[in-house]
């Protein structure tokens, strides 16, 4: 018997770790980290896709002056990534662990040297137990070939490890029929992927920093990683210990499956 460990990949988004005053809430954070360490003591190793990097940079910087909205987001994230690694990294370190940063563009998941060496990498880190933390490199991607949002690196990610899962945490606790706030919404506890449930969809404003991906672009991530064999949730990640009770198999945010 191959005694390889699980994995998974885990996606929080910007939503999940600020406030409303679009701060970076640590609580958050740690408790994301107790999750992923407790899953390592149970030979699950954990893929964190994080966003936050332009939030955190908007946080130190405050207003600044370039106009052009590409190139703020490169200078916002900048600053704000080496924050959120920081963030991290001490965090792990009190839990013992070990984590490590992969920064990557679409062109690291073409076919070819670029996509062999981030497989290389990640097996590197996950053979010596360290847990990998994506995030897009905005100072480098060129718009042409920017992932839609994190949800996609997740995942590309996810297919590149062979993750059995794709957890992508937002703050809402699935997919509703409905608005998520209105008393005749249900939520759905599962899908398939070819239910059309895409006509749910509300449409959202975000502002500048608070992440690409909407409801709409999660269900097509989840419903095409589902169809690669990756059972995919969308859940709420300020939901205690919404990692550990998916691994358990509780009836929690949205599962999709094939």
């Amino acid at each position: 018997m191959e005694n390889k460990k699980k994995r998974i990949v885990v996606k929080v988004g910007t939503n999940v770790m600020t406030n409303k005053d679009n701060r970076i809430l640590g609580p958050v954070l740690k408790h994301l980290v107790e999750q992923i360490a407790e899953l390592y003591e149970e030979d699950v190793m954990t893929v964190l896709v994080s966003s936050g990097s332009a939030i955190a940079g908007k946080e130190i910087l405050g207003e600044i002056n370039i106009t052009d909205a590409s190139k703020r987001r490169q200078v916002y994230s900048s600053v704000g990534q080496p924050r959120m690694m920081r963030h991290y990294y001490s965090i792990f370190h009190d839990y013992g662990m070990r984590c490590a940063q992969v920064l990557a563009t679409k062109r690291d998941f073409s076919p070819g040297i670029h996509r062999e060496n981030m497989i290389n990498c990640y097996e590197s880190l996950l053979s010596e137990g360290i847990i990998p933390i994506a995030n897009e490199d905005d100072a480098v991607s060129v718009t042409m070939s920017m992932f839609s949002d994190n949800d996609e690196l997740a995942s590309l990610v996810a297919e590149l490890i062979g993750a059995e899962k794709l957890i992508i945490l937002s703050d809402t606790d699935g997919l509703y029929t409905g608005h998520p706030e209105h008393d005749d919404s249900e939520k759905l506890n599962k899908v398939q992927i070819d239910e059309n449930v895409e006509k749910y969809v509300q449409q959202s404003e975000k502002g500048e920093g608070e992440g690409r991906g909407g409801m709409e672009s999660k269900i097509k991530i989840a419903k095409g990683t589902a169809a690669k064999g990756i059972v995919t949730y969308i859940a709420n990640g300020k939901r205690e210990d919404v990692i550990l009770d998916i691994m358990a198999g509780k009836p929690v945010g949205t599962k999709f499956t094939s």
